[in-house]
């Protein structure tokens, strides 16, 4: 199984946590916020790069043959698991609707792809319910264990399709001094033993913010 990509421990064991946090997991990513002409969020299209380390340990797992690749059905039983694996994370993808988290559907597939020592993985997914375009709504991917860092290098990394028109956006990316000095009163010794709990780390990730 992909144990790396289940946060098993925290990872926020001592003071001061969040400075000290080591991901074990990297990927970059691109976000595609796609709008229907019916001026809802049809679907947001994830595409995920991992880091070579990690990438090579999933090959070691699942080259069930020893050929030092990853044959189509090797590829397609790692997306199998990962669907599996993250759908209690919600895929690590944050969707709000003025401040209100909006559920997301499971995908119905992840594809997977090896190219140049580097895992890929591609999938849609969707609101759970109706998403319009009114108010302030929020985009962000990230694992709120802190255990797998899910990056966009660019801006231009997250981009918006379909019909925005009348709608304000910008990709923002919290400062994680500002972040602490604002949540002092936060970080408590629950927050050091349960950061998935408490949901802060919701806090440092990047995310599209759009206004209607």
């Amino acid at each position: 199984m992909l144990r790396i990509l289940l946060p098993t421990v925290s990872v926020l064991a001592l003071m001061p946590a969040v400075a000290q946090a080591h991901p074990h997991v990297f990927a970059d990513a691109r976000l595609e916020i796609v709008a229907s002409s019916s001026g809802t969020i049809e679907e947001l299209h994830n595409i995920w790069r991992f880091d070579e380390v990690f990438s090579s340990s999933v090959l070691m797992d699942f080259d069930k043959n020893t050929n030092l690749k990853l044959d189509p059905p090797e590829l397609e039983e790692i997306g199998k698991t990962v669907l599996a694996s993250l759908e209690e994370f919600s895929y690590y993808t944050t969707l709000t609707v003025d401040g209100k988290n909006i559920a997301v559907s499971k995908p119905d597939v992840i594809h997977v792809d090896y190219k140049d020592g580097q895992l890929l993985m591609f999938f849609a997914i969707k609101p759970a319910a109706s998403m319009p375009l009114k108010g302030k709504l929020t985009f962000g991917v990230y694992d709120p264990t802190l255990y797998a860092s899910i990056d966009f290098p660019n801006d231009s990394d997250v981009v918006l399709m379909g019909d925005f028109k009348g709608c304000k956006s910008a990709v923002v990316r919290p400062d994680p001094d500002e972040v602490l000095k604002e949540n002092q009163a936060n970080l408590t010794q629950a927050f050091f033993d349960d950061p998935a709990g408490t949901n802060m780390s919701k806090l440092f990730a990047t995310r599209m913010e759009i206004s209607c």
